[in-house]
């Protein structure tokens, strides 16, 4: 049987990164479509987006549509929370809802099965005399729903909490008005980059290529004071400016007071970017559409609108097609057979060392799980 573990060392100073393989195998590809985002938190937004009528208490969504196209039902309960609930029938797996609406019950228009809003089993006709019916299988399965900010996360079989991450949120960004920030209006922007969806996180997670790749950028980030902090399941890159003209104005209690921030850039494993400036936040989400070719969703949320074209965050257009060029280029170049795999700068990968090291971790748990 073929070996698709990839061992990469936990110390930086001896690891190797992952092989050109991992990156080109379709098995790998697959195992990770089910190892790794099947068990990942994933980013769907503040509140409920979408077009919706005010009354309207159910919003049906695919999740990572074309790739692990799972269909949710987030469900505005009678106390008003916000719950997320499969949206497919226990009895034969027909999706119950469509498009948002005003709902008491959940009816499916298949064979009539009824739930309530909860997601709890309420009828079914044509079932007299089913022995051990209803079951707690018969209620809609309710997946864990998160929410930080107003921007909600939801899981469907998460692997890791999100304690961490909402942690070091509070700490960095948690004096900002995030629940106020306003969506930008117009269609969303979704990128199409021709590469593997890890390559794309790979050169998201460290700083080291933007005196090389982002001249523009170069010139507003001090590159000398670039910091990676790591955290579970994610890390935090800080960007601190060459002057003045578009830094955060922190408070004394916080604790990077005195220093001169132009960006925050979280991220969370395995393809969720939260990038915060002085004007808001910039959220994007790696979509994997193949082993070459991903698509990257940029959504935008205003604070300071007067600070969009100054400093770390003024031309992110630019920045993310100089990103692209880089990243296409190097999907090329690990399908050569001049290059098996590389080190890592232990001063400027350290996020990268960590996305590989999960990568590994979790291919060698489920090679285990697949071989016995």
């Amino acid at each position: 049987m073929v070996q698709h573990t990839f061992f990469v060392d936990s110390d930086i100073n001896k690891a190797e990164t992952l092989p050109s393989a991992f990156y080109d195998s379709d098995v790998v590809f697959e195992r990770l479509r089910t190892a790794v985002f099947k068990n990942a938190w994933h980013w769907i937004g503040p509140d409920i987006e979408g077009p919706k009528q005010p009354q309207d208490n159910v919003f049906p969504l695919t999740l990572m549509q074309g790739f692990l196209d799972e269909p949710l039902l987030l469900v505005r309960q009678n106390d008003a929370t916000v719950a997320c609930l499969s949206n497919v029938c226990t009895h034969r797996g027909n999706l119950l809802v469509d498009a948002p609406c005003k709902l008491r019950q959940l009816v499916c228009g298949y064979h009539g099965r009824q739930f309530n809003i909860d997601g709890s089993f309420k009828s079914m006709p044509e079932f007299e005399g089913v022995t051990d019916f209803p079951r707690p299988c018969d209620d809609l399965k309710k997946h864990p729903l998160l929410n930080w900010g107003g921007h909600r996360f939801v899981g469907i079989n998460p692997s890791f909490m999100l304690n961490s991450l909402f942690r070091i949120l509070d700490e960095r960004v948690g004096f900002l008005p995030v629940h106020a920030f306003t969506h930008q209006p117009g269609p969303e922007q979704r990128y199409s980059v021709d590469a593997h969806w890890a390559l794309y996180c790979d050169n998201y997670l460290e700083g080291f290529h933007i005196p090389f790749v982002h001249a523009s950028l170069n010139t507003e980030v001090d590159y000398d004071a670039y910091e990676t902090v790591l955290f579970d399941s994610g890390n935090l890159q800080i960007a601190y400016a060459r002057n003045d003209a578009s830094i955060f104005e922190l408070p004394e209690n916080h604790v990077d007071f005195g220093k001169k921030i132009s960006a925050y850039y979280f991220w969370l494993f395995p393809n969720l970017m939260l990038n915060f400036y002085p004007w808001g936040l910039s959220v994007n989400v790696v979509e994997p559409v193949s082993k070459t070719k991903s698509n990257v969703l940029f959504k935008s949320y205003i604070y300071d609108q007067s600070k969009m074209h100054q400093g770390a965050g003024a031309d992110l257009d630019l920045v993310e097609k100089e990103d692209e060029d880089i990243v296409a280029s190097v999907q090329k170049g690990i399908q050569s057979t001049g290059y098996t795999t590389g080190r890592f700068s232990p001063s400027r990968e350290k996020g990268v060392h960590q996305f590989h090291c999960m990568l590994s971790k979790i291919l060698s748990e489920s090679e285990l799980v697949q071989n016995h």
